[in-house]
């Protein structure tokens, strides 16, 4: 498919996924800690992580020989995943509260210990991104059969 947002979803769509990159961005690093934190079921855990491997979102490395113990890290790959995981912890800050009156997570910038809310801005202009403010447009070498509207489909 010539869509970027399902090509990405094939890989982190599932809900466990997201959990597990949000506590590696935590740093939360070996199986048992994720399984700890997140109280899934072990065979789960590991063809989940298992996946982010394959995708080099997550790295295993080595921590202990004799028994051999491994630990994940996040790539280069897996870092960029952090403004979809800031951005769903903002969406559910503001609409998926259940009338708790404060975010559960406060985000600080640590090199000047402010609290900050993240926000899209044109890396030209600095203004904020609105959705209203956007436009979409394919790139040139999408094939105009691939493009959505095209006999009133997109196709793969």
């Amino acid at each position: 498919m010539q869509c970027s947002i399902a090509r990405t979803l094939e890989v982190v769509g599932e809900w466990w996924t997201m959990l597990i990159i949000r506590d590696a961005f935590s740093g939360v690093r070996r199986f048992d800690d994720f399984q700890r934190s997140l109280g899934i079921a072990r065979n789960v855990l590991a063809g989940r992580l298992q996946t982010l491997v394959d995708h080099d979102i997550l790295e295993r490395r080595r921590y202990q020989e004799r028994p051999d113990r491994f630990e994940y890290r996040l790539t280069p790959r897996g870092r960029d995943l952090y403004p979809v995981i800031v951005g769903l912890l903002g969406w559910g800050d503001r609409w998926a509260t259940d009338s708790d009156p404060a975010p559960p997570v406060v985000l600080t910038h640590a090199s000047c210990g402010h609290d900050v809310v993240p926000e899209l801005t044109c890396p030209a202009c600095h203004q904020a991104i609105a959705p209203q403010a956007m436009r979409w447009r394919y790139a040139e070498h999408v094939p105009t059969e691939h493009r959505l509207g095209h006999r009133g489909v997109a196709t793969r």
